[in-house]
């Protein structure tokens, strides 16, 4: 059965709005992907105005496994899967993209058949994971090691060492995010970004699923993957110096080597037990406690998100009623492969 058969005669949305249930997702080229309970969809804004949704069930390892249910380890599990989510909606975007410029290059009708899209292998997607785990551990799990061992002299205070390396951990961040927010095209993700949190904000307080509705809510979420970032910085600081108190005691002493070797396998229980705070914190973001915790994420997301336009609600929106079982507004294309993709259609004729 093809999607669009699947969505054929619904015409409600497959959840009891009466019950809690965490949705989420993040911004893609010129678009934005949700993920809810049982189904990832992922909407994106063509060149000519038209928008597509790609959207497939899923269900996570925690949801099929009870192991993987467990506090910390349900964490850990679920930033795996979504660096592999993430990568996978991101190609496809980015194939929408390439196709319309490709079909503006060459438009119909010239006499040259059009250049057929091929869709990313899941070993590709798994070579762009590891690739991307590689230089993010290198970046801002590595170089703050060496840095705070070659240029301070706290190597055998394991609390100072690592908050030190902490520091420059969060240094780095800071800096790589302010450098890319500088970019045209990251300045629009980032709106996308602002899109997808103003979505969600919108369907968890029950409001309307409009963008003039959605405008209205904030663009800062506390369950947002920058604030999961910073949290697994500040978390790293902590857990890694307990973990070097251990191996200064059992070693005597530790040298940079035993800790590259020790901490970088440390790092999806950091994930896990920062992927718990954020739950905790979030729960209580509207008490003066949990207010405190989840502000530094907030600020962060001043430099990741800005604020949308209409038309990039209206996608987020599209995203989000799909993930969450609705059938697609009029004149939404929903398709299951890049393959189905035609010449864009003018906004005006959607």
């Amino acid at each position: 059965m093809s999607q669009n058969e699947t969505h054929k005669g619904e015409n409600v949305l497959r959840f009891d709005p009466n019950k809690p249930l965490q949705v989420g997702g993040q911004a893609v080229i010129e678009g934005v992907m949700m993920r809810a309970p049982g189904r990832i969809a992922t909407a994106v804004r063509r060149a000519g105005g038209e928008i597509v949704v790609k959207w497939k069930n899923y269900t996570s390892l925690s949801e099929k496994h009870g192991f993987f249910k467990l506090p910390i380890v349900r964490g850990a599990v679920g930033l795996v899967e979504m660096m592999f989510i993430g990568i996978e909606t991101l190609n496809f975007s980015a194939e929408v993209a390439m196709h319309d410029i490709e079909q503006k290059e060459k438009p119909p009708g010239n006499g040259a058949p059009p250049k057929p899209v091929k869709k990313k292998s899941n070993w590709k997607i798994a070579l762009t994971v590891v690739f991307s785990l590689t230089v993010g551990i290198a970046i801002f799990f590595l170089t703050p090691l060496v840095v705070a061992t070659q240029f301070f002299t706290v190597d055998q205070d394991a609390f100072a060492f690592n908050l030190v390396a902490g520091v420059i951990r969060i240094a780095l961040l800071l800096a790589y995010l302010s450098a890319i927010s500088l970019m045209k095209d990251v300045k629009r993700l980032f709106r996308y970004h602002g899109a997808e949190h103003k979505a969600v904000f919108t369907f968890e307080s029950g409001g309307e699923l409009t963008p003039g509705s959605a405008m209205g809510y904030t663009r800062f979420h506390p369950r947002c993957g920058t604030s999961f970032i910073l949290i697994v910085m500040v978390s790293s600081i902590l857990l890694f110096a307990i973990l070097d108190s251990f191996l200064i005691g059992v070693l005597g002493t530790i040298t940079l080597p035993v800790r590259l070797v020790t901490h970088i396998p440390f790092i999806p229980l950091v994930g896990g037990v920062a992927y718990e705070f954020i739950r905790w914190s979030a729960r209580r973001s509207t008490t003066p406690l949990g207010k405190a915790l989840v502000a530094p994420g907030l600020w962060l997301q001043r430099i990741t998100t800005r604020e949308p336009e209409d038309g990039m609600l209206e996608v987020a929106i599209v995203a989000l009623t799909c993930a969450l079982g609705a059938a697609p507004p009029h004149g939404i294309r929903v398709i299951e492969h890049i393959s189905e993709l035609v010449p864009a259609i003018p906004a005006e004729h959607v």
